[in-house]
């Protein structure tokens, strides 16, 4: 058996880790939407006003604290006036980038945000620069969140909500060197500068506007739209006109998205997913670098508002519709990339996995017969629900052995709330077992509970006959002189959570 060694310093705190870095992604794609979240008052499967109420309670289990809707590339396509008002009075449209599909828009910004209310979480809504205005964005701005008299909050109480409702979130487009535009980097700049402009904060709501980034670590894009900010460090407290700048970045096995097999690979392909989800971490120092240059007092977040896995689409689905399975890798995946996200809390403000339900690396598969099935991937999050709005510890990897090449062994992370602790702890490997041992220094602490996640093999996954292949089970720890021990079987994840003293 290997052996590693890592510390942690339960007295040295650092940023605070947002929940917003647990954030979700919904678009209208496939079946994440309709067949997904949305089956329809008339539904037999149980639902609350359409919504189904069986993904609601597992997402609320998760403490989702954010979904970003309705896209993706299908924002830069979608008019919200057509999904609001009479669901039978409304136009239908054709999703051109997912299928080809027609969309009735029976799901629209009412039901969103019903949906956000059911789930407890806040609303990222993602507007229109690819095909839409400047006014039509400032006025769906308007439409959710003004009180009083106004021409878009009396639309709003004719269909049916006096009260205006909280966004926090707003995106100015979405991948606008691409689906959304396919536009330069200075060009999308001033578009930014301008739609920021007339995405209004409306009585109590304060907007924080996210500005459509680059692709992975396209760092030139992230410098165009710094450098549009003009001097953020001049005057008394000079305020941006957007607060957050966005990338997206997906993790494969090498031959690029939608290339490979989600649940037959090889030992190669594995540690070259794994190699592929911790270079996010370098992704995200080049992009904290540009950033620091221009506000070193960090005023403006970074946002990676899609991440995950992208494989080959399930056999017999449909191509359009990205319906993947979710594997013990995936989880893996998921694992590191939120290590990342911990140690760079500081900067790194809001993530959104692609996507919640049935699309690529999703929490939840679903199927109209009313079986559900949680994923690897959801118990991961469910497992780091501790992380969320704690403190960031330091936590160093001293020796650990290299699961293949370049690939380390071992990934923690760790962080501190209300007299607790949580630990996070992945094996790397395919095959060795791992014995870890974590020096915690500088408090008192006892464990608690701690749990492991695996599976028979890095492939195992979960169905609606074998809903809990991978799912997580009670692990045996030790815990003496300071000294944390436990024993991590092949690929898998692994938390401890501790009584501080």
């Amino acid at each position: 058996m290997s052996t590693a060694r890592a510390v942690i310093d339960l007295d040295v705190p650092g940023d605070v880790i947002s929940r917003h870095l647990y954030g979700h992604f919904a678009e209208h794609l496939g079946r994440c939407i309709y067949g997904g979240f949305w089956v329809g008052e008339d539904s037999p499967l149980p639902n609350v006003r359409g919504i189904r109420s069986d993904v609601v309670e597992a997402l609320r289990a998760l403490g989702i604290p954010n979904l970003r809707w309705p896209g993706g590339c299908f924002a830069d396509d979608y008019h919200w006036r057509d999904g609001i008002g009479p669901r039978e009075s409304r136009p239908t449209m054709v999703n051109t980038h997912w299928g080809d599909v027609v969309e009735n828009n029976h799901f629209g910004t009412h039901e969103f945000m019903d949906l956000c209310d059911l789930l407890g979480a806040d609303a990222y809504v993602n507007g229109n620069v690819g095909s839409g205005t400047v006014r039509e964005m400032s006025e769906w701005v308007e439409y959710l969140t003004r009180d009083g008299d106004s021409p878009m909050a009396r639309l709003r109480r004719e269909n049916g909500r006096d009260e205006p409702w909280k966004v926090p979130f707003w995106g100015i487009g979405n991948e606008a060197w691409g689906c959304g535009g396919n536009m330069t980097a200075q060009q999308y700049a001033l578009e930014a500068r301008r739609y920021g402009t007339y995405c209004r904060n409306h009585g109590g709501n304060e907007l924080y506007r996210i500005a459509a980034g680059a692709s992975d670590d396209d760092t030139a894009w992230t410098r165009a739209l710094m450098e549009s900010l003009g001097c953020l460090t001049c005057g008394s407290n000079p305020t941006p006109v957007f607060q957050g700048v966005s990338f997206h970045y997906y993790s494969h096995a090498g031959g690029g998205i939608n290339t490979e097999s989600a649940t037959s690979f090889t030992d190669d392909e594995f540690y070259g997913t794994m190699r592929k989800a911790l270079d996010v971490e370098r992704v995200i120092r080049r992009h904290e670098a540009v950033m620091d240059s221009y506000d070193p007092d960090r005023k403006v977040g970074l946002i990676l508002d899609e991440w995950g896995t992208w494989w080959n689409v399930e056999p017999g689905t449909n191509p359009g519709f990205l319906f993947q399975q979710n594997t013990v890798r995936d989880a893996l995946v998921a694992a590191v990339h939120f290590d990342a996200f911990h140690r760079h809390a500081g900067r790194l403000k809001m993530a959104n996995i692609a996507q919640t339900l049935n699309v690529l690396q999703a929490m939840i598969l679903t199927d109209d017969s009313g079986a559900m099935v949680l994923t690897p991937t959801y118990h991961v999050f469910e497992m780091n629900r501790g992380h969320h709005d704690a403190t960031a510890l330091a936590a160093h990897v001293l020796s650990a052995p290299t699961a293949a090449d370049d690939v380390p062994g071992l990934s923690v992370s760790a962080s501190t709330r209300d007299d607790g602790a949580l630990v996070s702890l992945s094996n790397l490997s395919l095959d060795a077992a791992l014995e870890v041992r974590v020096d915690l220094r500088g408090r008192g602490a006892s464990v608690r509970r701690a749990r492991v996640l695996t599976g028979t093999d890095a492939a195992a996954h979960n169905t609606p006959e074998t809903p809990d292949a991978v799912a997580p089970v009670e692990l045996e720890t030790s815990l003496e002189a300071g000294v944390l021990s436990v024993t991590l079987p092949p690929h898998s994840f692994a938390t401890v959570e501790l009584d501080l003293a």
